[in-house]
Order: C-alpha cells, then sequence, then structure tokens
C-alpha cells in the first residue's frame, strides 16, 4: 500500500466497533512474532493528563540522550502524530509499510482501529531499537489494547468519571479498570485522590505487591507563587529541584510534571542516568499541541507575540468533566475583556454537566458542528443550557464559520477559547496554523 491507501485501510476500521479485551491483540501479535517482547515501557493511564505525562517523560529523556517512543491518543488532525520518537512523527513511508505488514497477516480477519495503531506503534518502535517506549492506554486500562506490555513502571494520572458506557457507572468500578495496567511487583506512580478511586488503586498495589509512590505523600509540586513560568519538585529523596522551567500552561501541569519526574527517579533506581540540567532543559521544550495552548494571530494569520495586535486564541481538548472543570481555573490566568467560547462535542458526552460548568463564564458562545457522525447538532448544544443562557448563543454549523463569526467578534483585548472536543481543537488548529505533520 502506499500512504493514501494504508490510511484508507486503517480508516475503514472505525466501522468496527470498540472492543475491549486481550485476547485478539496477543494472538495477533504472535503471529507477527511478538514484536513488543523485547522493549522496556513506561506505561502511563488515568483519566486526565496522560499525553501531557507522556510527552513530558519524552522531551527528558531525549534531552538524556535516550531514543524514546511515545504512542498517544486521539490525534489532531493526522494518525501520524501518534506516532514519535523524541520529536520526529513517523514517516508516511514507515507508516504504510508497517500497516500493510498488518493487513498482510490479518489475511481477511478484523482488527479494531486503536489494535491496529497499538500494534503500529510496538512494530515500529521494536525496529527502531528504542531504549523506551512511552505507552499512553487508549480506554480504561485492564482490557486495553497497550496493557499486553510489563513496563518498567505503571502511572495512573487520576482518576474521573468518562467513558462510563464502558468502564461502569461509579467512581469505584472506573478506577478498577484503570487499575487494570498495575502488574505484580512493578512500581506505580499516581496523582490519585485519597477518593474511592484512591481506594482502589492503593488495594491493587497492595494485592500485587506493586510499590506505590502517590503525589503529596512521597513526592509533590508547586508553583513558584510571583512566576507561574517556574516551580519546583520535592522528590522521593526528600531534595528539592527549585526554579525549574513550565513550558506547558495551567496549574495542573505542575501535577503532571511530578509524576513525571517521579518516574524518572525511580528509573534512575533502576540505572537510568538523566542529569538536572537535562530535566530543565526537557522540560523547557516540553510541546503537548491543543491542551491550553495559547498563540496570537494578526490579521494576515501570523503568529505574533503578545505585544503585537491580534486575536488572542487558546485551544483546549477539554471534554470530560473533570477536563472542563480544569479549564474553567486555568482561564482565570488568562486576562481578557470577554471570553468568547467555540464550543462541540460529540453527542455521547455530558453535554449539561459540561457545558453548564463553563458556559456561565462566556460572554458570547458560538456552537459548531465537526463533519462526524457522532458530532453532537448545534440545536442540542443549545438546549442543554438554561434558556436564560440562550441569549449569548450564536450556532454555526461548520468550523470555519465559527471562525470567521469569532474574528467579527473579537478585538485584541477579547480571549477566544475553542474547546469541547479534541476533534474540534484539531480542525481548529490546522485551520489557524497547518497540521502538526505534512500529509500533502
Amino acid at each position: 500500500m502506499n500512504y493514501q491507501e494504508a490510511w484508507e485501510f486503517l480508516d475503514q476500521l472505525q466501522f468496527f466497533k470498540i472492543k475491549l479485551g486481550l485476547n485478539s491483540m496477543n494472538q495477533f501479535l504472535e503471529k507477527l512474532g511478538n514484536p513488543h517482547r523485547n522493549l522496556q515501557y513506561i506505561h502511563v493511564g488515568g483519566t486526565n493528563g496522560k499525553g501531557s505525562v507522556g510527552a513530558t517523560l519524552c522531551s527528558i529523556l531525549t534531552a538524556a540522550d535516550y531514543k524514546v517512543g511515545l504512542y498517544t491518543s486521539p490525534h489532531l488532525s493526522s494518525v501520524r502524530e501518534r506516532f514519535q520518537i523524541g520529536n520526529q512523527y513517523i514517516s508516511q513511508e514507515d507508516f504504510a509499510r508497517l500497516i500493510s505488514k498488518i493487513h498482510d497477516v490479518l489475511d481477511g480477519n478484523q482488527i479494531t482501529y486503536f489494535e491496529c495503531t497499538t500494534t503500529l506503534a510496538l512494530l515500529w518502535f521494536a525496529e527502531q531499537e528504542v531504549d523506551c517506549a512511552i505507552l499512553e492506554v487508549g480506554m480504561g486500562g485492564r482490557l486495553d489494547a497497550t496493557n499486553v506490555v510489563t513496563p518498567l513502571i505503571s502511572l495512573i494520572t487520576n482518576v474521573s468519571m468518562d467513558h462510563e458506557q464502558y468502564l461502569g457507572m461509579t467512581l469505584a468500578e472506573v478506577a478498577t479498570e484503570k487499575a487494570g495496567i498495575i502488574k505484580p511487583g512493578i512500581p506505580v506512580v499516581s496523582g490519585v485522590f485519597n477518593d474511592d478511586a484512591g481506594k482502589v488503586v492503593r488495594q491493587t498495589c497492595d494485592e500485587r505487591k506493586a510499590p506505590l509512590f502517590l503525589l503529596t505523600r512521597e513526592f509533590n509540586g508547586a508553583f513558584n507563587p510571583n512566576d507561574k513560568s517556574l516551580w519546583q519538585y520535592h522528590g522521593l529523596d526528600g531534595k528539592a529541584l527549585v526554579d525549574l522551567p513550565m513550558a506547558l500552561c495551567g496549574n495542573y501541569q505542575v501535577a503532571n510534571a511530578s509524576l513525571a519526574l517521579a518516574a524518572l527517579q525511580l528509573l534512575g533506581q533502576q540505572g537510568w542516568t538523566v542529569t538536572e540540567e537535562q530535566i530543565r532543559l526537557g522540560l523547557e521544550q516540553t510541546f503537548w499541541p491543543g491542551r491550553l495552548e495559547f498563540f496570537r494571530l494578526n490579521d494576515k494569520g501570523q503568529q505574533v507575540d503578545e505585544q503585537s495586535d491580534g486575536l488572542n486564541i487558546l485551544l483546549d481538548g477539554a471534554h470530560n468533566p473533570a477536563g472542563v472543570l480544569a479549564l474553567k481555573h486555568a482561564l482565570r490566568d488568562f486576562s481578557r475583556t470577554r471570553l468568547i467560547l467555540i464550543w462541540g462535542a460529540m453527542n455521547d458526552k455530558e453535554l449539561r454537566v459540561t457545558l453548564r460548568e463553563i458556559a456561565p463564564l462566556a460572554d458570547i458562545i458560538i456552537f459548531t458542528r465537526l463533519e462526524l457522525e457522532r458530532s453532537a447538532q448545534t440545536s442540542q448544544l443549545k438546549e442543554s443550557l438554561p434558556k436564560a443562557m440562550h441569549q449569548k448563543v450564536v450556532c454555526k454549523e461548520t468550523v470555519p464559520a465559527a471562525l470567521q463569526q469569532a474574528r467579527m467578534l473579537a478585538n485584541s483585548h477579547d480571549l477566544v477559547c475553542i474547546a469541547g472536543s479534541l476533534y474540534l481543537v484539531g480542525k481548529v488548529r490546522q485551520l489557524l496554523l497547518g497540521g502538526l505533520v505534512d500529509d500533502a
């Protein structure tokens, strides 16, 4: 297959329903010679923050001259964004070649989209002989396709309600699925709270004799109160690293970065060498697009600094209740005269819960819709709000039309925030800044 054919083959797999379970994944990997068996992994699960933690770990380990693979999901605009080594995404040629290999070994048998991308990641990382592969869980953990590996460290960022139709209707049920990545004797780093989810994680670690290192108990981090671009980390060894750089926006990124540094300290106990200088460089260079990503565009669509006239744009993939609550808190740090919110969401999300958190902060709300079957109708989004808020709602049926409306309404003192779906953020980012990879 060429790249276009490979992409179309993968895209067709989306028509197969989500299937949680490891039997078919293990059987398929065996047909491929078990490419995952000879690699070292860091496995990252949880509800929110997985991508930020993975990107931070990849950036620091790359700065320390390790060859590091990073597999994440979903992507913003190109599927190739899910696979990277260091700061390089997989090439079209490697993508097409490995998808062709998967297709041939399948020999007409069925596989899901996520099983296919996970297999591709494992094949590519094995072929490229990475020193370490960082795998982000797709959904849940226990039955997720990534859970075929035995990692050096398991990471569970946090646990909140999400994907209830698959993971369970209570926090304890969701946490049980997330805790499924915990392996006997393998250290666990986590930011779970002291709630039902935390209880499940602690019990699972006890049962599996997996050492547990908890944020705020064994390690911690905090912003410099006078400079939000700097923070300090109090580590597992009782020592502190001060005035660390923070390239990512959002107060919650201190927790994510602290989880990453705790994992690095545990790697250090296993013989991995990372200096303080490399930690600082890696933190400075960490990039995780579409998550509280701020930039300013002039009237020609060019990025300019904050001293120049332009349109203030904030992209955030917040889509579940915990993510929207984090966005709500983060908006306090962005000065503006008015907040213009562009929002689109999938119709299987908790529209009332998520929207009602953020809608009161917005002066103008522009609802839009993606060209996806699961995308909620703009009228559906509007009706999910109290009638008193309808007067500040504008509905635009396409993303370009929503952006055009925001440009017409906003001035250089306003903030235009795009949220509600990573698919929406990806589309807007591609329209405004271009793709992260060149798929031409």
